[in-house]
C-alpha cells in the first residue's frame, strides 16, 4: 500500500490502495463496487497543530501536503489557491446588532480572490490536477454546471492532461469562454445539469476515460477540508456557524471530514451548524427538508426529495435539480443542528451592489446566493447572539459578466447636465442598504 495514505470503503471496509488501484476499478470499490470512500493517512496527526500555527505563512493549500492525497511534490500544481483572505466584515455585524440586536463576529472566506479561476473550486482542480499528472493520466472528463469546468480545465492544462468538459445548456457563456481558452474541449448538452451528468457518464464509459466522481470525489473532498485549516490558522478557532449556497455539497462535507480526521485531539470542537442557502427557482433540498420538518423528520425522510427537470434559475452554477446528495446531506445538517432554505435569486443584484459599495470587490452569483443565506438566516432566527458565523463566498464575478452589468448602476438617455440629478456615495448608500433594511 501507499506509505501515506489508503482508501477505506464506507460499505464495506475493504481497503484500497490509493489512487492507482482506485482508478484501475473506474473509482469504485474492489469488493462492493461501492464509490463512497475514506482517505486515511499515515501522517502523526499532531502535526496539523504545527501546520495550523499563526506563525505558518502558507503560499497554498498545499502547505498541508501531508494531509493531502499524493505522494511527490514533485507532482505538485499550483497558483496559490487554497490560502485566501479571510476577512472579518464588520458592517454585516452592525447590520445583525442595529436590526435584530445580536452581537455576532462574522468572517467572510474570500475565495474570489484565489489565484487561478477566483472560486472554491479551484481547490480541487488544483488536487486534481496534481495526482492525474501523478499517476500519468492523460485525459479526463469533467461534468459541471461552470465554476467546477473553469477550474478543473485550467489547472489540468497546467498538468497538460486534456480536458473534456460537460455542461448544461443554460451554462454561463462567461465560464465556456474561459474553459475554451484553455485549449479543453467544450460540449454544451442541450438539457438540464442532470442530463448533462448522463451523456458525460456516456462518453467516458464509450472511450474508456476517467471521469469527476461527484460531490464526495476525494480529489475535491480532501482539497476542499483545507478551509477548516485554514479557519484555525487565521480566526484561531472555527465558528459556530458555517453558511454557503449549496448546489450538491462538497463544502460542507468536507468541513465533516476535517472535524472527522482530527477528532481524537480535540481541536477544533463542536461541529458547526451547516445554514445553507438555495436559489428558490432551483430548492430541491431546501423543499425536502422543509417537508421532512414538518413531518418531524419520519423514516426515509432523507429518500423524500424533488426532482426538478430543466429548471429555470437566474444562478445556473448552483441550479442542480435532481439533488442526488440530499440523502447524505439532510442528515448531515440534521446533525450539525442546521437548515437549508431558499433565498430570493432576484436579489442576487442588489446583494452583489451593497458588497460592492462597501468592501470594494465584484462577485459572482453563486456567492451571492451563499451571502443571502446570512441575511435569511437572521430574518429565520437561526443565528444566536454571542456567535461566530463564517460564510465560504465561493467565486468572483469573472465569469459572470452579464451578471456584473446588471450589477452595475447607471442612468441612461442623459443629454443634459440637468437630466444628471445629483447623486454622492451616501445616496448610493441608501440605495444599495434599502433592500436589507427592508428585508
Amino acid at each position: 500500500m501507499s506509505k501515506k495514505f489508503h482508501f477505506k470503503c464506507k460499505t464495506c471496509g475493504n481497503e484500497i490502495e490509493g489512487f492507482k488501484q482506485w482508478f484501475a476499478n473506474n473509482q469504485k470499490c474492489t469488493q462492493c463496487g461501492d464509490n463512497k470512500i475514506d482517505t486515511i493517512y499515515s501522517t502523526p496527526k499532531e502535526k496539523i497543530k504545527e501546520l495550523i500555527s499563526k506563525d505558518a505563512k502558507p503560499e497554498s493549500l498545499w502547505h498541508y501536503f501531508d494531509f493531502l492525497p499524493l505522494e511527490n511534490k514533485e507532482n505538485i500544481i499550483t497558483e496559490g489557491e487554497g490560502v485566501a483572505p479571510i476577512e472579518r466584515w464588520s458592517f454585516f455585524e452592525d447590520y445583525a446588532k442595529r436590526k435584530y440586536n445580536l452581537n455576532l463576529e462574522v468572517f467572510i472566506n474570500r475565495n474570489d480572490k484565489s489565484f487561478a479561476t477566483g472560486t472554491f473550486k479551484d481547490k480541487g482542480g488544483a488536487v486534481a490536477a496534481s495526482v492525474l499528472k501523478e499517476q500519468g493520466i492523460k485525459e479526463y472528463v469533467v461534468v459541471s454546471t461552470g465554476n467546477t469546468a473553469s477550474a478543473f480545465a485550467h489547472y489540468l492544462a497546467k498538468a497538460g492532461v486534456s480536458c473534456s468538459v460537460f455542461v448544461p445548456e443554460d451554462s454561463l457563456p462567461d465560464s465556456e469562454a474561459h474553459i475554451g481558452t484553455y485549449g479543453q474541449k467544450l460540449f454544451r448538452v442541450k438539457g438540464d445539469y442532470a442530463y448533462a451528468k448522463k451523456v458525460a457518464a456516456e462518453y467516458a464509459k464509450k472511450y474508456g476515460l476517467l471521469i469527476t466522481g461527484g460531490n464526495l470525489d476525494p480529489l475535491r473532498l480532501e482539497a476542499k477540508k483545507t478551509q477548516v485549516f485554514e479557519m484555525m490558522r487565521v480566526m484561531g478557532k472555527t465558528p459556530d456557524v458555517y453558511i454557503q449556497a449549496l448546489s450538491g455539497g462538497t463544502g460542507p462535507f468536507a468541513v465533516e471530514k476535517a472535524y472527522d480526521d482530527f477528532a481524537e485531539l480535540n481541536l477544533f470542537g463542536k461541529l458547526p451548524r451547516f445554514l445553507l442557502s438555495q436559489g428558490d427557482r432551483c430548492a430541491p433540498m431546501a423543499a425536502a427538508w422543509k417537508k421532512a420538518k414538518e413531518n418531524n423528520f419520519s423514516e426515509g425522510w432523507e429518500k423524500d426529495y424533488p426532482i426538478y427537470e430543466n429548471p429555470k434559475t437566474l444562478i445556473p452554477t448552483i441550479a442542480t435539480g435532481n439533488p442526488g446528495m440530499y440523502p447524505l446531506m439532510g442528515p448531515l445538517v440534521k446533525k450539525s443542528g442546521g437548515e437549508i432554505f431558499p433565498v430570493k435569486e432576484e436579489l442576487a443584484v442588489p446583494l452583489a451592489r451593497l458588497i460592492g459599495f462597501e468592501r470594494v470587490i465584484k462577485i459572482g452569483p453563486a456567492s451571492a446566493a451563499g451571502v443571502l443565506g446570512f441575511f435569511e438566516a437572521l430574518k429565520r432566527g437561526l443565528i444566536k447572539d454571542g456567535e461566530s458565523v463564517f460564510i465560504n463566498m465561493g467565486e468572483s464575478a469573472n465569469r459572470a459578466l452579464g451578471f456584473l452589468q446588471e450589477v452595475a448602476y447607471t442612468t441612461e438617455n442623459i443629454k443634459t447636465a440637468e437630466d444628471a440629478k445629483r447623486f454622492n456615495r451616501e445616496d448610493y448608500k441608501k440605495f444599495v442598504w434599502e433592500p436589507f433594511e427592508k428585508y
